[in-house]
């Protein structure tokens, strides 16, 4: 009796993930301001799909860009923000939007954005890359996927 009270119990509990969910939940946060740490990023998101891939595993790999990461998603300077481009970035800008454009369009790597950074810089959503999404809050957002969705968290350091 005290066994089938048991699995009645557990056949009731929400779970994380269903059967048609990816194998493979990672989020990466990106809310730094170094080039150099956006390219590691994206190799290491690359090599993930990669990885998956020619293990024939679905995943769902998303990148959550706050603060500095919005450096990243669009090819206006930010001038007079605390986020505008440097000389770094200015030579890099290129090889780093054809990457994650290819991730996006390649390897189906999601990435979204806080609008409360997007906002406060006033920037119009039709200047950030194709395949960027709005979330109302950056943090909220890797929250929630880490908690309600399963996702696991990567910050490349």
């Amino acid at each position: 009796m005290v066994w089938l009270l048991i699995s009645l119990a557990w056949l009731g509990m929400p779970s994380l993930a269903t059967a048609s969910d990816p194998a493979a939940r990672v989020v990466y946060h990106a809310d730094f301001s170094d080039p150099r740490r956006f390219s590691a990023m994206l190799t290491s998101i690359n090599n993930m799909a990669v990885h998956y891939e020619n293990e024939l595993m679905d995943h769902d790999i998303r990148i959550v860009a706050v603060s500095h990461g919005i450096r990243f998603l669009t090819d206006d300077p930010l001038e007079d923000s605390p986020f505008a481009e440097d000389d770094t970035l200015a030579e890099e800008r290129d090889n780093l939007r054809g990457r994650l454009s290819s991730l996006i369009s390649m390897h189906g790597v999601k990435v979204e954005l806080c609008d409360i950074t997007r906002s406060a810089l006033d920037l119009p959503e039709d200047e950030l890359y194709d395949g960027v999404s709005m979330v109302p809050s950056g943090v909220v957002r890797l929250a929630e996927l880490q908690n309600t969705k399963g996702f696991a968290y990567i910050k490349i350091k």
